[in-house]
């Protein structure tokens, strides 16, 4: 996809809602090219003014456990309600080999189909050596084009999850029904991280067992700390599929959207996220200039070599290197 395009036809794209202009703004963003990185900081400084008005919301879960049909069928309430829904996936998968699991995207068809829907599949490979993906920068897109509410999918476990509870308000964990203890497999991290938990792919055949995973997680919700003060995570029942149950997720968002605007916790939460996201890009751009400099990206493989071997402790090996970097 050519992003050949001026900085105003792509701002006046994003501005009027043009699903095509907005897809190039986001290409745009994620490319490495050096040129185009500085024309993606004039675009992003452009429209903050008219980012931070949607609901940032991420969502979970492990293979199986119905995360598009659940985006799709919640988008398409969401679009109901009169809510306009752009949808991000992070594919961590692809740092490790370049490649992508992102084509079952595709199964999102209906939700694809409405006008108020932008859906956006982002494999985070190779961008700026993979130190940081530029979903941040697209959910920003996706704000300035009106977008009320920004679902951010984790494709995988692990860095995904963590990623995404960084740059969402809600973070919402999807749960399948499996076979010996329910809570075997769900990482501690991961339930400190939540804020929503729905138990997807209920019927009446398994109703009762559903029922049983639910005191389960609560019972375990009990031993964890409270990630926000007056708020116990929900766990409720539901079929995506069904379209089962996710009028009270909905609900449940929204109340602790307002639960955390009242306390003040919404504006410091966001304001701790482009802390993080500003120590994402240092990192990025320290490493980029190394790589520039001869003598220092000589420095940088010397130092990390006696790290990998164990030669020295890492920790000082890149002390060392900083104070190098910062004499230069």
């Amino acid at each position: 996809m050519s992003i050949e395009l001026s900085l105003e036809t792509l701002i006046d794209g994003i501005r009027s809602g043009n699903k095509r202009l907005i897809a190039k703004a986001i290409t745009l963003v994620e490319s490495k090219k050096a040129e185009h990185r500085e024309k993606a900081e004039q675009l992003l400084n452009a429209i903050m003014p008219l980012t931070g008005k949607s609901i940032r919301v991420g969502i979970t879960g492990v293979p199986g456990a119905g995360k598009s049909t659940f985006i799709e069928s919640f988008g398409q309430l969401a679009i109901k309600n009169g809510k306009r829904v752009a949808v991000l996936a992070i594919d961590p998968s692809s740092a490790l080999n370049k490649g992508s699991i992102l084509g079952d995207k595709t199964r999102m068809e209906d939700l694809a189909k409405e006008p108020n829907a932008f859906i956006r599949p982002s494999p985070s490979s190779g961008f700026l050596g993979g130190v940081a993906n530029a979903t941040f920068e697209t959910m920003l897109i996706c704000e300035a084009a009106g977008y009320d509410y920004i679902l951010i999918e984790t494709v995988g476990v692990g860095q995904s999850e963590v990623l995404v509870a960084d740059i969402s308000d809600v973070f919402l964990f999807l749960k399948i029904i499996g076979g010996g203890d329910e809570l075997q497999g769900i990482k501690r991290g991961i339930m400190e991280m939540v804020d929503l938990i729905f138990i997807n792919k209920v019927s009446e055949e398994n109703l009762q067992q559903a029922k049983n995973t639910k005191l389960e997680l609560m019972r375990a919700l009990q031993f964890l700390p409270s990630k926000e003060k007056d708020w116990k995570v929900p766990v409720m029942l539901g079929s995506a599929l069904y379209h089962e149950g996710l009028e009270k997720v909905y609900e449940k968002i929204d109340e602790f959207i307002n639960l955390k605007k009242k306390t003040g916790r919404f504006e410091t939460v966001r304001k701790l996220q482009a802390e993080k996201r500003f120590q994402y890009w240092v990192q990025a751009y320290i490493l980029e200039q190394t790589k520039k400099n001869e003598s220092l990206d000589e420095a940088f493989k010397t130092h990390q070599k006696n790290a990998s071997e164990l030669l020295a402790n890492p920790s000082s090996e890149a002390r060392d290197f900083v104070k190098k970097l910062l004499n230069s």
